[in-house]
């Protein structure tokens, strides 16, 4: 079945205005669904990198605490650069989310704008 017979739901041959709002609800269905999705991964990656730059420093106490001093200092050694590449990875995913979220609004007022210019035409 092909994309067309899927969108011509009475078989007419010809796709009509309340077949194309059904799709169009269909794609904004979709469209939230994923915004909803991005928005819970951030979540979730938010949480988790907070969890582990609060719990980095507990390994390294745990690793002394158990004996094992050459590893409490690797882990030391280390926490400069897991401290910056977590931040960086943090702040370039909502970087990189709000630039998105930013085109998405200057496109939809831009095609607001050229809708109400097109109404003021005629």
């Amino acid at each position: 079945m092909s994309n067309f017979q899927k969108m011509d739901k009475n078989g007419n041959g010809v796709i009509e205005p309340d077949e194309w709002n059904t799709l169009a609800i269909y794609e904004r269905k979709k469209e939230i669904e994923d915004a909803d999705k991005r928005r819970d991964s951030q979540r979730s990656m938010a949480w988790f990198s907070l969890l582990g730059l609060l719990l980095y420093p507990f390994a390294v106490i745990l690793a002394s605490a158990v004996g094992l001093n050459q590893a409490a200092e690797i882990i030391g050694a280390m926490a400069s650069i897991y401290f910056v590449s977590i931040a960086a990875l943090v702040g370039a995913f909502f970087g990189f989310s709000s630039m998105e979220s930013k085109s998405a609004t200057k496109k939809t007022s831009t095609s607001m704008t050229s809708s109400a210019e097109i109404s003021n035409e005629k």
